[in-house]
């Protein structure tokens, strides 16, 4: 059965009351649409934890930076639709820019120091875009628990943080990367790359899996590190190589020698393409 899609908030408000009225818990994924089986599994999620499912598309412009890929985003609305009917989407929310940003919009959500490293420093202010659209879907969905993806680790850090520095009641829960058979992170800019540009891009789950087994194997040295994977980046065709860090995973500070929770993280372009992928790992 396919999804109600609300483009008004009076209706997204009204049918998660109407589901609350039922004794329904809520269920919420935020997406910027193009979705793909990495967006599937969270919905899946939602649904076997929660009785309603609300999933948002939105393209939000303000997490865009002035030479980033806004324009071209991808936005194939109505296989959009359908994935969500068929992961059984109750409400689907697809405001445009002025529903959520009115004239005279001018409040911004930080999340100071852990929005300014590794993302935050290639791309100044996306995580203040991305912290104020949370928020604001947060309060109109009003959702028990929010799903959100791995892969977009800095971002899941921020909004955890968000949410305690302001007491936002909603349970987030972090589901895996989905991943491609050779290893590749989904993504809905996977579909920029061109043939030759997709062979390649398997280089960043590569080389973070032979950073893991370097660290279970006893390498503590994370500028040791550090230089495998900007050496591997470096070697492919068409690779070009953002950042590569080891950090810690709360703080997402350096940290050398490696101990705790590390977040081993890539960003790395080929040609006007820009993907991320990133390990989490434990280090005794």
């Amino acid at each position: 059965m396919n999804p109600v899609v609300a483009h008004a908030i009076t209706t997204l408000r009204q049918g998660v009351h109407d589901a609350r009225q039922r004794g329904l818990t809520v269920g919420f994924v935020p997406t910027m649409g193009a979705l793909h089986e990495g967006h599937a599994s969270l919905i899946r999620a939602a649904r076997k934890e929660t009785g309603f499912v609300v999933v948002s598309i939105f393209v939000n412009p303000i997490q865009f930076g002035p030479h980033e890929d806004l324009a071209r985003y991808p936005r194939p609305f109505d296989k959009d639709v359908a994935l969500c009917a068929e992961e059984g989407t109750d409400l689907l929310f697809a405001p445009q820019v002025e529903t959520l940003y009115p004239q005279g919009f001018c409040t911004a959500v930080e999340v100071s120091g852990l929005q300014d490293v590794l993302e935050g420093s290639s791309r100044p202010g996306h995580f203040r875009g991305v912290a104020t659209v949370v928020l604001k879907l947060f309060n109109l969905v009003s959702p028990d628990r929010a799903y959100f993806g791995q892969k977009d680790a800095q971002q899941v850090r921020i909004i955890q943080q968000m949410m305690r520095d302001l007491d936002v009641p909603v349970q987030v829960r972090v589901c895996p990367i989905v991943r491609e058979a050779d290893g590749l992170a989904l993504s809905s800019r996977n579909v920029f790359l061109d043939e030759a540009q997709r062979k390649h891009a398997t280089v960043l789950y590569r080389s973070l899996v032979e950073v893991r087994a370097a660290i279970e194997r006893g390498e503590r040295s994370a500028s040791v590190l550090q230089r495998v994977l900007t050496e591997r980046i470096k070697a492919t065709p068409g690779a070009s190589l953002d950042y590569a860090a080891l950090v810690d995973a709360d703080s997402l500070q350096p940290i050398d020698p490696l101990r705790g929770q590390v977040l081993i993280a890539l960003a790395v372009k080929f040609g006007a393409t820009r993907l991320i992928d990133n390990l989490l790992i434990q280090v005794p």
